[in-house]
């Protein structure tokens, strides 16, 4: 059975790590250049201070997919308690092609976010692995797409 459900994110950091290295390899950037290294430490004071929301999607109990978004005000609109999507996974042996885990983990933050007064909720896709569709099923709009540019060393 899958289910998606919220969670408290540091009491559930260890198990996300299982996944971790199999996100960063499918959808990073620039990774000869930059290397999965989060600051668990932010995730902590942003966890305490009501400012991460952690959607986990679980099959018989074992973690296989996530969201975590951040929640606050905007920093151009203070009076827009805004959340912004850090990261999205759902590990490939179960995806579908109708996105249905995706669909339940959004379900369930929308009822979170809701709860939490959220009035502005932005979701994102990396263009080499779109999954757009499954946020415009939900009525998401199409507002913005980001470039990348590695300015670093070669």
């Amino acid at each position: 059975m899958i289910t998606a459900q919220i969670e408290p994110f540091m009491q559930n950091v260890e198990e996300l790590k299982t996944l971790l290295d199999t996100h960063y390899e499918e959808l990073a950037l620039n990774k000869e250049h930059v290397p999965l290294s989060p600051q668990w430490h932010v995730y902590d004071a942003r966890e305490k201070a009501e400012g991460l929301c952690f959607v986990t999607l679980r099959e018989n109990g074992a973690l296989i997919g996530y969201i975590i978004l951040f929640v606050a005000p905007g920093l151009h609109y203070s009076t827009c308690l805004t959340a912004i999507m850090d990261i999205l996974f759902v590990s490939p042996n179960h995806r579908d092609p109708f996105g249905k885990g995706v669909l339940a983990m959004i379900d369930c933050a929308k009822a979170e976010l809701k709860r939490r007064g959220v009035k502005r909720w932005f979701m994102g896709t990396k263009v080499h692995k779109d999954i757009g569709i499954i946020f415009r099923r939900r009525k998401f709009e199409h507002v913005e797409n980001t470039y990348s540019l590695w300015l670093g060393e070669d």
